[in-house]
Parts: structure tokens; C-alpha cells; sequence
């Protein structure tokens, strides 16, 4: 795996090239489905794109979840071997953070969860479209293509 410092690039380069091309193609029919509609709706959507949970804010929650449910039950238990589920757990999440790659990750990425950079390209995408950079929405032209290469080129 080539080395990268953003997390978001690691989760891409920790996942299958089939998923990575599926959650592309999917963001950009979207993308596509919002070509001929108002600028509210374009809004509407924009709206649920900053409420939609990247995978990192997953895997923090699950995780963090799962550790606390195993220190809890250990404690009330008293059952010590309780004490091993937030340790895989931590031990994922050290792994994940230093390789991008952890065992849950294929699995939110076959739901596809997206990363916080695949989330912000369809809302830069969006807002092109919606006419909030007035020089940009003139220079791309109006097919999804061009608007794609013009968001990935950012």
C-alpha cells in the first residue's frame, strides 16, 4: 500500500477497487439526477450531505461502543474475560488509525459508508450545479463529466 497522510485517501487505497467504483458511480448518478432541478431542492439535498455520517464518525461510534459495552458488562459481571472486547476493539481502532485499514471497514464500505472527502465532492458538485461559483459554473460545461473532472481536480 503506497503511503498517504490523509485518512480518507488510506480508507480508499484499504478498500476494494470494486466498492471504491461503486460508491463513485453512485455519488455521480445522483450528482447526474439533480442536473435539471431547482436550486431548493439542490439546497435540500446539500442539507442531508451535512448531516450524512462518514466512516470515520462510524467506525468511532461503533467502536467506542462496543469497548464501553464490554468494560460495562465486565464490570457488572465481574467477569474479567469481558476486559478482551474493548482490547480488540482498541486494537482495531490503533490499527485503523495507523493503516487506514481495520476488519469492520469492508464491511461499511460494501454498505457504502463514504469518507468525508467523497461527501464533500458531491456537495462542491452540487453547489457548482446550484450556481454558488459563478466563474466555475460558466467555465464547466453542463454535462456531469466535465463537472466531475472540474471537482476531483479540487
Amino acid at each position: 500500500m503506497a503511503a498517504s497522510t490523509n485518512n480518507e485517501d488510506r480508507v480508499r487505497e484499504a478498500t476494494p477497487e470494486s466498492i471504491n467504483e461503486k460508491i463513485e458511480n453512485d455519488t455521480w448518478t445522483r450528482v447526474a439526477s439533480y442536473a435539471n432541478k431547482s436550486p431548493q431542492e439542490i439546497s435540500a439535498r446539500i442539507k442531508e450531505l451535512d448531516d450524512e455520517w462518514d466512516i470515520e464518525r462510524y467506525l468511532g461510534v461503533n467502536m467506542s461502543t462496543l469497548a464501553l459495552t464490554g468494560l460495562a458488562i465486565g464490570a457488572l459481571s465481574k467477569n474479567k474475560k469481558w476486559n478482551i472486547l474493548p482490547a480488540v476493539v482498541l486494537a482495531f481502532f490503533f490499527q485503523h488509525s495507523v493503516q487506514g485499514w481495520c476488519p469492520p471497514l469492508p464491511i461499511l464500505r460494501h454498505f457504502k459508508i463514504r469518507t468525508s472527502k467523497e461527501i464533500e465532492q458531491e456537495k462542491y458538485a452540487l453547489k457548482i450545479m446550484r450556481g454558488d461559483f459563478k466563474e466555475l459554473s460558466s467555465a464547466i460545461g453542463p454535462d456531469v463529466s466535465s463537472l466531475k473532472q472540474a471537482v476531483q481536480k479540487s
